[in-house]
């Protein structure tokens, strides 16, 4: 039987993962480009990933490009039958740290075949529209998805960094199951959005849940909060995500054996009732 890190959430109302999820962004090389520096490594850290039950793992065709989703096949195919693999498309690389939004639909259609191909399924379990491209109609960027999905080559549908109303506008064309948006303890700029992701049974899947280390200087109420529960910064703010909704499945990312097993030791911890206010307040 499996065991839910974090607790299970069904997306969709189908695809089980647990709550605590990993991504795979920072296995690349410095920006989001071209190949880690070792290889060998990040392929340790994604198979200690899934021996410690972790069950969602989110990538994109943009992260190298192309990188991550070979190192995830080379690492982990083939896949175990609980394991669900998210991927986006969306986002072109003109370089390292440079992202421009192509929503196409032939594009999007294409770069979806090659995640198919790259990760070694017949299926996107996961398959996110990284951004709207404000040059394409929202109708045909959600209507491709819609029309992979109809195709049997895409299971659930997301959206990457969009408002409310967007998500209701994309909800016209097809089902919604997950959004992807920025959200952490300090950042709380998608409130809303997570809101009414919570109302309608979506996932939420916040991106930088512990800003790349930010968070694990540990001021303030958080580091008080760690010293109490003889925890990590960064484990605490996983910790608050986790109890802040029933439908948040934080990815936390990192090339480190040892920082992943951190991680998921967070979804261990319990926050008390007055943990979890004061440290809600931080960004009050």
């Amino acid at each position: 039987m499996t065991k839910y890190i974090g607790g299970e959430f069904a997306i969709g109302g189908s695809l089980r993962v647990g709550r605590l999820g990993y991504g795979a962004m920072q296995i690349t090389g410095p920006g989001v480009w071209g190949p880690p520096k070792d290889r060998d490594e990040v392929k340790r850290v994604l198979r200690r990933a899934v021996e410690l039950g972790v069950t969602l793992i989110d990538t994109a065709d943009s992260y190298g490009p192309y990188v991550s989703e070979e190192l995830i096949h080379e690492a982990l195919h083939p896949y175990p039958t609980e394991l669900a693999i998210a991927t986006k498309a969306g986002l072109v690389r003109t370089g390292p740290g440079e992202w421009v939004p192509v929503g196409r639909p032939a594009y999007l259609r294409q770069e979806a075949e090659m995640s198919l191909r790259r990760l070694g399924v017949e299926r996107l379990d996961l398959f996110q529209l990284h951004r709207i491209d404000p040059e394409v109609p929202l109708a045909e960027q959600i209507g491709l998805l819609a029309e992979l999905q109809a195709e049997g080559k895409v299971d659930r549908i997301g959206l990457s960094e969009v408002s409310v109303l967007e998500i209701k506008e994309a909800q016209s064309y097809a089902s919604i199951d997950s959004v992807q948006n920025l959200y952490n303890l300090a950042n709380r700029q998608s409130e809303e959005v997570l809101d009414y992701c919570e109302a309608a049974g979506i996932a939420f899947i916040p991106w930088f849940p512990i800003q790349t280390g930010a968070l694990a200087e540990g001021d303030g109420a958080l580091g008080d909060v760690a010293r109490e529960l003889g925890a990590k910064p960064a484990q605490i703010a996983l910790a608050w995500l986790l109890a802040k909704s029933p439908v948040m499945l934080p990815i936390p990312g990192t090339s480190s054996v040892a920082h992943v097993e951190e991680n998921i030791a967070a979804a261990d911890i319990t926050l008390s009732d007055d943990q979890f206010a004061r440290l809600a307040a931080i960004a009050s």
